[in-house]
């Protein structure tokens, strides 16, 4: 049997681009039984069906009906993101100079761009092609290292060990591609390899969107391999455990939702973000199919929980200055529910003791995290949910080292840990 750390590293080296991600939670639904609902076409929803639907390619919708009627039972809810901070290369990328070709990036998120240099670097996304009936969209990746951001020499940057790396985010990070010809003309050739990787002729290459990413592989490490190393943990690790969970409900009481949303590190403020409509398109779709009127959604809503599934801050003992005294949260010591007075979570009293109880149910242990006063808080998509839809929510995490690096660490056990709690979260 192949434990869900295991299982979470082959998710996360399948989806090396948000686009990835929902293609490889949708092979695993189909796998299981799961149908496709397109969001431009009609419903026909059955008792007991499970089913999903897909915004925009990178933000995915999941659900099983449950066996209590919904204005009874109301919905069983938990939302994660499929975006990671990184680089993304922007529509014209093509530098060249020096002999060299280069791909000019924006920054996506709160990266820490220092762990991003001297790695083996790809890409991975999507492109738009010109097709006889109209555009297509084909995802592509380069399994293979294709560029890297050579670090300066620490003869060139004496300082670098007492003042950090810092990079110049406009000059500083351009990607080396590859040496270039004479005569030869940069922004073609990256058509040509893109449109290459597509099986497609460049002239029908129309547009892109291509998140660079490293091509290392996920690995288990520590003395008894009680530890997980790979990119984008944060949040692939939540839509792993969240999808896990759900694809384990056979009859649920209450209609069960796994929602998993891009944008999340921009500000979710988009069509397929959780500041967006999705989640309510959807739930009042499945009400409508029940045959709820105003009264009974609202009641619906109202026996409700939504749990927002975003990584949390382990305490790294190298630098204990970084976190609340009190609220040390320790790798493999379980889910974490994480408070904030200032609502950049959606946790309180009630949800917090009721997370408690399901992982309780769950037979795992859990801790609690609040940050250090004199640090600026980050948030999730858990407030902006909980206002939208008027649900009780809570957020919680895995523990998580090195959160936005390009690569970071987290805990073997942990990850066992929260999908029990979102099984018993589901099953109540």
């Amino acid at each position: 049997m192949i434990s869900p750390a295991r299982e979470l590293l082959n998710f996360i080296d399948t989806s090396p681009s948000p686009w990835h991600a929902v293609a490889s939670a949708e092979a695993r639904l189909l796998a299981q039984g799961f149908t496709r609902l397109a969001e431009d076409e009609r419903w026909q929803l059955e008792a007991g069906g499970r089913y999903y639907t897909v915004r925009g390619g990178a933000s995915l919708i999941a659900f099983v009906q449950g066996s209590q009627p919904i204005s009874q039972a109301g919905f069983r809810m938990v939302g994660a993101h499929t975006d990671s901070p990184g680089l993304r290369l922007k529509p014209k990328a093509a530098l060249t100079g020096n002999g060299l070709a280069r791909l000019a990036v924006e920054v996506y998120g709160g990266p820490i761009l220092a762990t991003f240099t001297d790695r083996d670097l790809s890409l991975a996304g999507r492109v738009i092609l010109r097709g006889a009936a109209g555009q297509k969209t084909r995802l592509i990746r380069f399994e293979r290292s294709l560029l890297r951001l050579p670090n300066l020499a620490i003869h060139m940057n004496r300082e670098v060990n007492e003042q950090g790396l810092k990079l110049n985010k406009q000059t500083e990070l351009p990607l080396i591609l590859g040496m270039l010809g004479e005569g030869l003309d940069a922004q073609a050739n990256l058509h040509k390899l893109l449109a290459d990787a597509a099986q497609a002729e460049a002239a029908d290459l129309l547009s892109f969107e291509m998140a660079v990413y490293d091509v290392q592989k996920g690995c288990l490490w520590g003395a008894n391999e009680e530890f997980i190393a790979d990119s984008q943990l944060d949040n692939l690790a939540s839509c792993h455990a969240a999808l896990s969970a759900l694809i384990a409900m056979e009859q649920p009481a209450a209609c069960c939702v796994a929602a998993f949303f891009d944008h999340e590190e921009v500000g979710s403020e988009s069509a397929t973000g959780a500041g967006g409509s999705f989640i309510t398109d959807v739930l009042n779709r499945i009400c409508f199919h029940a045959k709820l009127d105003e009264e009974d959604r609202r009641c619906a809503m109202a026996r409700s929980f939504f749990i927002s599934a975003d990584m949390a801050h382990a305490y790294q003992p190298n630098f204990p200055g970084a976190y609340e005294p009190e609220h040390k949260v320790m790798i493999n010591g379980g889910p974490v529910i994480k408070s904030n007075v200032n609502q950049r979570y959606t946790t309180n009293a009630e949800t917090a003791a009721r997370f408690m109880g399901l992982c309780e149910k769950a037979g795992v242990p859990y801790q609690e995290y609040a940050h250090r006063t004199d640090l600026g808080c980050g948030s999730t998509i858990g407030p902006m949910l909980a206002a939208q839809l008027g649900v009780a929510g809570v957020d919680v995490g895995s523990p998580l080292w090195a959160m936005h690096s390009a690569r970071e660490s987290a805990g073997v056990l942990d990850h066992g840990y929260m999908i029990a709690a979102l099984v018993a979260a589901f099953d109540s």
